[in-house]
């Protein structure tokens, strides 16, 4: 019989994020025949009968450690693609998966929404050269939603920001509350363009102004995931990664949260990292590294490590 150390160790190798290698060479070729069987029938969320008592992995779980054997794949080569070039795979993934009701559009607000000017131009650059067509278009085909939806996502992913000093504050003032009489009256239209016209800096004034003179901070009076995740990514990104991050570090996330948890890591380790792990300790009580210590798994694991001990 295994012994029940042995049995918790493999069990969690194969269920987190990654699958810890070490461990299942190490249980796994010490094993004799009887230890195995003792593990699948112990094991029932991995293992099941049929009628005929016939005993075979459990489908589900065999793609999902198949997915997990990728990650470690996927987060290297992800970090090291050129910028554009990751941008603009990330984008075509976000829209070959996409659907309102399966979190892949928050990719396309991501990269159009926390890009520089030229790095979101690059990423539009790199799409051509990779896919020979337009990110437009392809939002234009592929996106299955409302036609606001639709508008919304195109409109942010043409976007080039102005990105210097100067704000004016009236115009700020103004359009928090031409954003607040949009919103009660349903003119998607006028949220849409101040959304997608405006530069950071102004946004960001307007997002403060929008909390004075309303009550609310605007991502909580907008309808929708998609505006709200649009409204937080361009002026409160890292509260926005640090909620993607809870969601995917979860034992139950699905299988496109945990997609995420490599995406977010990858793309802010250079960038935001540092404040992400501040504010990820504020609203979780948990230090990030300690949480992907305990559901994430061998090299997968240790490379998420590396990668946010940049922001120290």
């Amino acid at each position: 019989m295994a012994d029940s150390d042995d049995h918790g160790a493999l069990t969690k190798a194969f269920s987190g994020l990654g699958v810890d290698e070490k461990t299942l060479i190490k249980i796994l070729g010490k094993w004799h025949p009887e230890q195995r069987k003792t593990f699948r029938k112990g094991s029932r969320d991995f293992f099941v009968e049929d009628e005929r008592q016939f005993e075979r992995w459990n489908d589900g779980h065999v793609a999902q450690l198949r997915n997990e054997f990728l990650r470690i794949k996927e987060a290297i080569v992800l970090w090291t693609m050129h910028p554009w070039e990751r941008d603009a795979r990330l984008l075509k993934e976000s829209l070959s998966k996409g659907s309102p009701n399966n979190h892949q559009y928050n990719i396309l607000i991501e990269v159009a929404c926390t890009r520089s000017a030229d790095e979101l131009l690059g990423a539009r650059k790199a799409y051509h050269s990779l896919f020979h067509r337009s990110i437009e278009e392809d939002v234009a085909f592929h996106v299955h939603g409302t036609h606001h939806m639709k508008r919304l996502l195109i409109a942010l992913v043409s976007s080039y920001r102005y990105e210097g000093p100067k704000v004016n504050q009236e115009a700020a003032k103004t359009d928090a509350n031409t954003l607040s009489s949009a919103i009660k009256e349903g003119e998607s239209e006028l949220l849409i363009r101040v959304i997608s016209t405006r530069s950071i800096l102004h946004l960001n004034h307007l997002y403060k102004y929008y909390k004075e003179i309303h009550g609310n901070y605007l991502d909580e009076d907008l309808k929708g995931d998609l505006l709200k995740e649009t409204i937080q990514c361009l002026c409160i990104p890292t509260t926005y990664f640090t909620k993607i991050l809870g969601e995917s570090l979860k034992h139950d996330a699905d299988e496109a949260r945990k997609d995420a948890v490599t995406r977010v890591i990858v793309t802010r380790a250079d960038h935001d990292m540092k404040q992400i792990k501040e504010e990820y300790s504020e609203k979780y009580g948990g230090n990030l590294a300690n949480k992907i210590e305990d559901v994430a798994n061998g090299s997968y694991k240790d490379f998420l490590l590396t990668l946010i001990a940049r922001g120290d």
